[in-house]
């Protein structure tokens, strides 16, 4: 079992009804408190090799992607292997080891939590 740390990213489980961390930036400003969160996740996305990693897991088939179908992003493999943990780190992928590989996944309720957060407010 893993002692990494997931981010807050959600106040509801999946099968309910996705609440994000923060409220949409239209909303209201950001306590201390959210402006954090929201800056982790934003900060594990602002690197080009992380976005491209998080993209390959939200898009492979299926929903997870073992780590042999989405190493190639143009770094070695130990980089590969920080950038996805700086991911897992920030609470925007999950992962299970079978066997020798590992296998990765964006939960469906972090990517909503995450469009919640950037939605313009919708007219009344």
């Amino acid at each position: 079992m893993s002692k990494t740390k997931v981010l807050p990213l959600l106040d509801a489980p999946v099968s309910e009804e996705v609440a994000p961390c923060c409220p949409p930036l239209t909303e209201r400003p950001f306590t201390a408190e959210e402006a954090e969160t929201a800056a982790r996740m934003f900060k594990a996305l602002g690197d080009p090799v992380r976005l491209r990693l998080f993209s390959a897991v939200a898009s492979h088939e299926g929903g997870e992607a073992c780590v042999c179908d989405i190493s190639d992003v143009g770094v070695s493999q130990p980089t590969v292997s920080h950038h996805l943990k700086k991911l897992k780190e920030a609470g925007l992928l999950t992962s299970e080891r079978r066997g020798t590989w590992v296998y990765y996944r964006v939960e469906p309720s972090v990517l909503a939590a995450m469009g919640k957060l950037l939605m313009l407010p919708t007219a009344a």
